[in-house]
């Protein structure tokens, strides 16, 4: 499509859906948000649909944002199709020959031209090496990053040039929603960090029995083509019931949620797009995971909080897990911490006291993420993508497994879990920065503590108050207190001017008295002075967020 039609189109959308709540954000304050039309939910999902795989990344991703997106919409995202016709034969194989430097007849023994499966960013073709070696072969469409990188560009200029990045935008981090989508968007588009991606999930996971990830094979690996083993079996969606009844699968859903738990709380690794389409169930009891494009790391003092904020919301504890939120979060200006802290409390005592065991722990999380920003209160994105991640493995786990609960694996797990992280706070590594820290305090704490009491021998202490710069407020101060002067001069030369209109007077103008008419004209000049002024010169207070310290 040429440039000046994709703009066309993808500024049409922005005006067709600019009233949309996805660009609103959600209603703040104890009113109750305003109904949604399930009906323009679905037209903005097919709009969006219909601009590509840009906008069906961005679909999806949304759908995990319950703090930017209402339920509706959330509802009609998780629809999108990320499914398109194959690539044309002949340009993916020119692709994988420019990329790996030689025919395709010498780079393998056998290769499918028929796709194993296609996506509108990549497809996979089945192939054998010359060695034997069966593999599958990823290869991203021709084309498909500059035409990426120019939606995003187009859109970023867009979303201000529209007004789209409104109060409530700012509010809510969209403009820094979409950088994080483009880092992630082009993570996600290099094969060569998803082959490393691999590589580092096959050496965490070699204490799992049943749990596989393909090696990668680097030779035949590129930023645009990524080679891997084939994994030979069925998706956990086709099992078919008779498999369940020959089998025992439960031990296998069990293994695999503990397996992503040490990932995420242990190695700081989260897989966040573990679907059932993307985990395959071999004929002997594997299972073998794929598709490690989209991979986020946790900070250790992330994981602390988060591992803090899973076992209180296993016990119960709903002030605590408000407590912890508040500390992860970034408060905005408008945030009503009595009102979320209620409201995380009923969510926290109806999630723990229901017998339902199925209840699910990530959309438990995205939950607390959409009342977080009805409150006010903006998440880490490691609480996100982890409610999202959470969410994406039970359904994989029901698939194996139906009556399975994420919950009981949790439970069972925390101990682990805690005795891990234990060890690793006992590092020697940490424990050496941690000692060297500890004895440079206590080798400068004499100093410090000389400077601090002659500065307040000296009456020289000062408390600087950050929110509060004394010379924008005396310049505020000063513009105020002119302004009012200003308008004042300009009632009374009007007043006064009104007075002496019928004043008989031999010095004239258009009829009226002379000094009648210049102390109107005067008034008016000044009227309209300070009205540009106020119009021009003042500039708009941008909202402050105040970040709690870790």
């Amino acid at each position: 499509m040429p440039e000046s039609s994709r703009l066309a189109a993808i500024t049409a959308f922005l005006l067709r859906h600019r009233a949309s709540p996805v660009f609103r954000g959600p209603a703040t304050g104890a009113a109750p948000p305003p109904p949604v039309d399930p009906a323009e939910a679905e037209r903005f999902t097919a709009d969006l649909e219909a601009l590509g795989p840009t906008f069906v990344k961005i679909g999806q991703m949304l759908s995990t944002r319950p703090d930017l997106v209402p339920p509706e919409y959330i509802a009609a995202l998780c629809r999108l199709q990320d499914k398109v016709a194959p690539a044309d034969t002949a340009e993916i194989e020119a692709q994988i020959v420019a990329e790996l430097g030689a025919p395709l007849n010498k780079l393998f023994a056998s290769f499918d031209p028929e796709p194993l499966g296609t996506a509108s960013f990549a497809q996979v073709h089945a192939a054998v090496l010359p060695s034997g070696r069966r593999v599958a072969v990823k290869v991203q469409r021709p084309g498909l990053l500059p035409a990426i990188e120019a939606d995003l560009a187009t859109l970023r200029s867009l979303v201000g040039s529209l007004g789209l990045v409104s109060n409530v935008g700012q509010r809510l981090g969209f403009r820094e929603w979409l950088d994080e989508f483009r880092s992630t968007m082009l993570a996600e588009l290099d094969y060569l960090q998803e082959a490393n991606n691999l590589e580092t999930f096959r050496a965490r996971l070699q204490d799992y029995e049943h749990i596989d990830v393909p090696a990668p094979v680097w030779d035949y690996t590129t930023r645009l083509v990524l080679t891997m083993d084939r994994a030979e079996g069925i998706r956990v969606t086709q099992v078919p019931d008779v498999r369940r009844t020959e089998a025992d699968l439960r031990p296998l859903a069990h293994e695999l949620g503990k397996a992503y738990l040490d990932q995420i709380f242990v190695h700081g690794l989260i897989h966040a797009d573990p679907h059932p389409g993307n985990v395959v169930l071999t004929a002997d009891q594997h299972l073998v995971l794929l598709d490690l494009g989209m991979v986020g790391h946790v900070p250790p003092r992330m994981r602390d909080q988060l591992l803090k904020l899973m076992l209180a919301t296993t016990e119960g504890r709903g002030e605590q897990v408000a407590e912890t939120l508040v500390h992860m979060g970034t408060r905005l200006e408008d945030f009503d911490e009595p009102r979320f802290s209620r409201e995380t409390g009923r969510m926290v005592a109806r999630f723990s006291n229901t017998t339902v065991r199925t209840d699910s722990e990530g959309a438990f999380l995205l939950e607390l993420v959409r009342i977080g920003g009805e409150c006010g209160l903006r998440p880490p994105a490691e609480l996100t993508l982890l409610g999202k991640t959470l969410l994406n493995l039970e359904d994989v786990m029901l698939a194996l497994e139906p009556g399975m609960a994420m919950r009981d694996v949790l439970q069972d797990h925390l101990p682990e879990l805690f005795r891990a992280r234990t060890r690793a706070s006992l590092d020697l590594g940490r424990l050496a920065t941690d000692a060297l820290e500890v004895q440079e305090l206590v080798r400068e704490a004499p100093q410090r503590l000389s400077v601090l009491l002659r500065t307040l021998a000296d009456n020289r202490f000062k408390v600087n108050i950050a929110g509060l710069e004394e010379s924008h407020l005396i310049e505020s101060m000063q513009k105020i207190a002119n302004r009012i002067t200003v308008g004042i001069i300009a009632a009374a030369m009007i007043v006064g001017a009104a007075l002496i209109m019928d004043v008989q007077t031999k010095q004239t103008l258009f009829g009226y008295p002379a000094l009648a008419l210049v102390m109107f004209l005067v008034a008016a000049g000044l009227g309209a002075a300070l009205v540009a002024s106020i119009l021009l010169g003042d500039r708009k207070a941008r909202p402050r967020a105040e970040k709690d310290p870790l």
